[in-house]
């Protein structure tokens, strides 16, 4: 172990807070003195595979490292060559072609339904909950897709896209209360199997494919939407991605796009959520959105809601932890604390706000008429 390393984390710590092998539940406790080369190494990424490896615990796992995010932790250690493959790679290369997000999607996606189906809702979305006027997850998810169909102003028998669908969730909602048609796509297996069951009594089709390969001569949309898929487009294909949907949009259309941000415009992804979560996954801003809109659509309202996904994490987290008994079974302990810091670290970003979770409104330049919002 290096002093020098354990020097620059303890100052780190003391910045931020953070006990070592103290009684508060925030403290970590160390049980491999090599952790602190292991941080100063690889940064967030060390410390989370310290934490998977069980070189160290903590009891408020969220709280530390909101601590830590809160004074930007990460960037006060030194950036050393070994960070630099993943930087150079995600600068260089494409890592949301139409094969690699595939790929990408599948190892999240389909690690198992029974652990998103303990972990989440009655509906299983996986994304951010609205908790304005909610106490618990399944209302607050039930209110965050009747925000989404009220800002897009659904009407019985329109036709709508999702793209991202997920479980299905959003698109029986939409097409059981709003009375809406609908297609949902996604490339990840075990999701499109479970929203094909979950709407096969509804007009809604389930598609397996990626967006890139929806034609408009297939037929246009009264409305496109995205909820969490912003994060796995990548910054290299925005513009493709939001030209797609104008071309499918019919002329007076309305799209809405719900996507976790960053404060800061990047290209490469978190080496910890690349290698364990997200492959290939990349926060965007709203410059970047902005700028891939550009000329034709018009942002008609920003909403932004992050402090919500603290809450819906957290609520994630607790079922979990009511259930595990029975996914230990399924998955190990290794997986238990990856998974749980994944969680944890999200919480984190959301509650120090360096983290932001947005629904934004389009419509194509030139439609007539104010877009009244809706809170």
């Amino acid at each position: 172990m290096s002093s020098s390393s354990k020097k620059l984390c303890a100052t780190l710590l003391e910045r931020a807070s953070v006990p070592v092998d103290s009684s508060e539940p925030y403290s970590i406790r160390v049980h491999n003195q090599k952790i602190w080369d292991r941080v100063v190494a690889q940064r967030q990424l060390g410390l989370g595979e310290a934490y998977i490896d069980g070189w160290f615990d903590c009891d408020a796992l969220d709280e530390m490292l909101t601590r830590l995010v809160s004074v930007d932790a990460t960037n006060a250690l030194p950036f050393r060559p070994s960070l630099l493959m993943n930087v150079l790679r995600s600068s260089i290369s494409n890592n949301q072609t139409r094969k690699r997000a595939s790929l990408n999607a599948k190892h999240h996606y389909n690690i198992g339904n029974d652990l998103y189906e303990r972990m989440l809702d009655k509906r299983m979305i996986y994304s951010c909950a609205y908790w304005l006027n909610s106490d618990d997850l399944d209302s607050a998810q039930e209110a965050k897709l009747d925000l989404v169909c009220q800002k897009l102003r659904l009407e019985p028998g329109m036709r709508v896209l999702d793209i991202g669908c997920g479980w299905g969730g959003f698109l029986e909602f939409a097409a059981s209360r709003y009375g809406v048609t609908g297609v949902g796509i996604s490339p990840a297996d075990e999701q499109v199997r479970v929203a094909a069951q979950r709407c096969a009594d509804l007009p809604v089709e389930i598609k397996n494919c990626d967006y890139r390969d929806l034609q408009a001569s297939q037929g246009r949309f009264d409305r496109v939407l995205s909820i969490g898929m912003l994060e796995h487009v990548g910054p290299k294909n925005l513009r493709t991605f939001f030209a797609k949907c104008e071309e499918l949009l019919n002329p007076s259309g309305l799209m809405l796009h719900h996507t976790i941000g960053g404060l800061v415009s990047k290209d490469h992804s978190d080496p910890f959520f690349d290698r364990y979560i997200f492959p290939g996954g990349v926060l965007p801003t709203l410059a970047q959105i902005s700028a891939s809109v550009e000329p034709n659509l018009v942002i008609e309202d920003v909403h932004n809601f992050g402090l919500d996904y603290d809450r819906t994490l957290m609520a994630w987290s607790a079922n979990l932890g009511r259930h595990w008994a029975s996914l230990s079974k399924i998955y190990d302990e290794r997986f238990r604390r990856m998974w749980h810091f994944y969680l944890m670290a999200s919480a984190a970003g959301f509650r120090a706000r360096s983290l932001q979770l947005w629904q934004v409104v389009f419509r194509r330049k030139g439609v007539d008429g104010p877009y009244l919002t809706i809170r």
